[in-house]
């Protein structure tokens, strides 16, 4: 790897030479990265990534010979580093190659503007700096670990569709789509609370991420409407491009959506979802904020507990990039720090503990002592 004070080393992969000459210039250009080489299909981009040992890879899916996501796997198994997805594809649904591609070690993508063959490249120019700088700050042992999920029917047992007395908020960035892929399948079907999930993507890969968290969730999982009723037992994803709050209504809370300015650079933003879940549910709220750069969530957890509610925070082991994490505990939010396998088991015993009745969680106290030890 190079040096700190040096630039990274980027190696475009890419089967359009087109493509190459753009992206290496957009990379080039910034000054923050230097481009050690190009590769033109998976295959070339084995070779290169043994010989010229680059500290970041932008890969492309759709390619000849060896595709990007095959790629990647072996690149991950073999040589670990931080790859970012930079294609114009997208199936939709459960199996967009590009969660795939999240799931198998990729730190984040971005999306060509106009397709594989992108004129327009450079309007892409800040999302992929933006990913390249995440992917700088990489904890690559937690990123080599990816498996794809096996997508498929999962057994339900129906449950009575009632309002939420209780809302579970989580915040997620980049290395969200690997951490939501461990926790929201974990949780127990019969939840008696309202999940709301904001994961910094873009406009049309929510859908496809909801859907495929949907296929391998005992909870349903769905991408948030606006106006949409809070009901125990399910799981809503803030759409690409929309902020979301919790509103009320005649009927009872329901969601909101709008397009108002970014908040930290970000839209969805979880500040704005959290503040608003404290407002509405004070205690009867849970706050989470798993990996991802920056600290966007972090005000947001601190607002739910000073209401009387309760803040996970993802451990830095377990976390892609502990930004997000970290400024949450800092700013006081987190009365838990856990690594993600435990995160699930936790939203379920507090969500318990808040039904009438309910047994106060235990150890919460010196667990987040701990927490702020870190």
């Amino acid at each position: 790897m190079s040096s700190s004070s040096a630039p990274r080393t980027v190696l475009v992969v890419d089967d359009s030479a087109f493509m190459r000459k753009l992206v290496v210039d957009l990379i080039d250009g910034s000054g923050e990265f230097r481009v050690v080489g190009t590769a033109r299909h998976g295959a070339d981009a084995l070779k290169k990534v043994h010989a010229l040992a680059p500290d970041i890879v932008t890969m492309d899916v759709e390619m000849p010979e060896v595709d990007g996501l095959t790629a990647l796997e072996q690149i991950m198994r073999e040589s670990p580093r931080p790859v970012v997805m930079l294609s114009g594809a997208a199936t939709g649904g459960a199996h967009d190659p590009v969660l795939r591609a999240l799931e198998l070690g990729a730190i984040e993508f971005v999306r060509k503007p106009s397709g594989p063959i992108s004129l327009d490249l450079a309007a892409a120019r800040e999302p992929l700096l933006s990913a390249l700088r995440a992917a700088s700050h990489v904890n690559l042992a937690v990123a080599a670990l990816g498996t794809p999920l096996a997508v498929g029917p999962h057994a339900r047992a129906a449950i009575p569709d009632t309002t939420a007395t209780c809302v579970v908020a989580i915040a997620s960035s980049t290395g969200g789509p690997r951490a939501l892929a461990e926790v929201i399948p974990a949780l127990p079907r019969a939840l008696e609370a309202a999940v709301l999930v904001v994961q910094h993507m873009p406009a049309g890969f929510t859908r496809s991420l909801a859907e495929r968290l949907d296929a391998n969730s005992r909870i349903s999982v769905s991408e948030a409407e606006d106006g949409e009723p809070l009901r125990r037992g399910h799981v809503y994803v803030a759409p690409g491009a929309h902020h979301m709050r919790v509103a009320r209504s005649a009927e009872g809370p329901v969601i909101a959506l709008d397009d108002g300015p970014p908040i930290w650079g970000v839209r969805p933003a979880a500040d704005h979802l959290f503040r608003s879940v404290a407002e509405r549910y004070g205690a009867a709220a849970i706050g989470v904020v798993l990996t991802g750069m920056g600290r966007d969530g972090a005000e947001g957890l601190r607002a739910i507990r000073d209401a009387g509610g309760a803040g996970i925070a993802q451990d830095r082991d377990s976390s892609i990039i502990f930004g997000m994490p970290q400024a949450a505990i800092a700013a006081g939010g987190a009365e838990r720090v856990l690594p993600v396998e435990q995160i699930a088991p936790a939203i379920a015993e507090l969500v318990a503990a808040r039904r009438p009745g309910g047994t106060p969680p235990r150890a919460a106290r010196s667990v987040a002592r701990e927490g702020h030890r870190r």
